[in-house]
Parts: C-alpha cells; sequence; structure tokens
C-alpha cells in the first residue's frame, strides 16, 4: 500500500490517529499491511493476507470460523484494520450477525435486509452523542435548526465515524459525503474513553431491529468545528447535500 496523506488532525481521524500512525510507521519500516495491524497491542484477530481466503468462500464467514480477516494492501482495508482495533466487540459482533445470516440463507447474489444492514453498519455508520434537541432535529433533517439555530449545542455533543469506508472518503473531503448515524444515541453516561462504547453498543446490534435499518443520513461535513466552509449558515442551502425530509404519504 502507498502512503496516503493523511491529515491525522481532521476531527474525524481522531479516535484512529495513534494506531494509524502507528500502522503507517510501520508500513514505513518494510512491513505489510496485516503484520502492522497484528503489532498493535491487542490486536483482537489476526490480520492475514487477502490470498488466505479461499476462492469461493465467503469474507465474513471465514473470519468467523478461523478468527482471521483478510487484507489487502490498501487504504480501504487499513480504516477497516483501525476498525477492528478500536471497536473490537462490535466488529465481532457484527462478524457473528453476518455469520448466522449465512447459515441460516447461504450466500446468494441477494444478502436480505439483515446482510444489507449490516454491510451498511460496517461501511458507513456513525456514532452520535448528543443533547436531545440536537436528535429531534436530526431525525427531522432539520438541518438549520440542527446546524444554525442549535450550534452552541454541538459543544455538548461528539459524533464518532465507525464505517471504514466513511473513512476512506474523508482522506479526499467532500461536501456531499453522509454517514448513516445509528439511530440509538450513546448514552451521556458513556465518557470519552471508546471502549466504553464499543462495549455498549456490541450489546445495541440485534438482527430484527437492523432489518429495519435504523439509520438516518448525516452530511459530516456540515458538523460545526469540522469544516471551515459550514462557519457561513449559506453553506446549508445546497438542497442537493441537505436534503429535507421526504414527506409521508
Amino acid at each position: 500500500m502507498s502512503q496516503p496523506d493523511i491529515d491525522w488532525a481532521a476531527p474525524w481521524f481522531a479516535p484512529y490517529q495513534a494506531p494509524g500512525r502507528r500502522v503507517l510507521a510501520a508500513q514505513l519500516q518494510g512491513q505489510c499491511l496485516p503484520q502492522a495491524l497484528n503489532a498493535w497491542a491487542g490486536a483482537p484477530k489476526h490480520f492475514v493476507s487477502q490470498a488466505e481466503l479461499p476462492e469461493g468462500m465467503a469474507y465474513e464467514q471465514f473470519i468467523f470460523d478461523t478468527d482471521r480477516v483478510p487484507t489487502r494492501e490498501n487504504l480501504h482495508d487499513f480504516f477497516n484494520g483501525l476498525c477492528w482495533l478500536r471497536f473490537p466487540q462490535t466488529k465481532r459482533r457484527l462478524n457473528q450477525l453476518q455469520a448466522a445470516e449465512i447459515g441460516a440463507a447461504g450466500v446468494g447474489q441477494v444478502r436480505g435486509p439483515v446482510r444489507d444492514a449490516l454491510t451498511l453498519f460496517d461501511e458507513n455508520a456513525a456514532l452520535l452523542q448528543a443533547p436531545d434537541p440536537l436528535w429531534q432535529a436530526l431525525l427531522a433533517r432539520d438541518w438549520s435548526r440542527l446546524f444554525v439555530e442549535l450550534r452552541p449545542l454541538w459543544a455538548q455533543a461528539r459524533l464518532v465515524l465507525f464505517g471504514h469506508a466513511l473513512l476512506e472518503k474523508l482522506v479526499l473531503p467532500y461536501k456531499s459525503i453522509t454517514a448513516h448515524v445509528w439511530r440509538a444515541p450513546v448514552p451521556a453516561a458513556l465518557g470519552e474513553d471508546l471502549a466504553d462504547w464499543d462495549a455498549w453498543l456490541a450489546t445495541q446490534l440485534h438482527a430484527h431491529e437492523l432489518a429495519a435499518k435504523p439509520f438516518t443520513p448525516l452530511p459530516v461535513l456540515g458538523v460545526p468545528g469540522w469544516w471551515p466552509a459550514n462557519a457561513e449558515p449559506g453553506f446549508y442551502a445546497d438542497a442537493g447535500v441537505f436534503r429535507p425530509k421526504a414527506a409521508v404519504r
């Protein structure tokens, strides 16, 4: 994997900065990506080359059966590895649910609603800890209220990105990048330690709830303090990005 130019000072990368810098440093010393990930203290899984995944075997099933994560030398799998390091219990739970769905229905061209939701969570989910008024505005997609009227309340909020595809996109940020926020608010009692968030989140994931796709969209560069341009209220007037909630018929 060529060394990416990652702005670790960007707020969306903050939870991953420590392991990310260390993994990239190990690669500069000649280690492959799986080796560099395995060197992180307490790595929850054994990362291996993608070549170890047998042809025709489902990626998720292989992880479940072998406790090994096939890893390619690219930015996508780099961020996937960092998510395993930061959210080991949640990643393990997602894998258990994927394996259960594969065991029940097999691997076909159509994944089904639970596997679709699991993939969406894994690739693009975000977690939000915020006061109730922010949640109400977010669920209503009332962008002006969420980001302009209630802007001071964001000082009491914390958004953490979970999806590794989402993180990959933000290496080269653009305005329309949108996360799928998990609709379960992170309890206010949970502090800064993401290990506590991970332990809580792993208990929240159940097949019957995921089937309903309990997510709500959030254009992440609209978050106050995350992007200089959003200091101007007109930033949110772009209806192509900040789309109103569709009227209920």
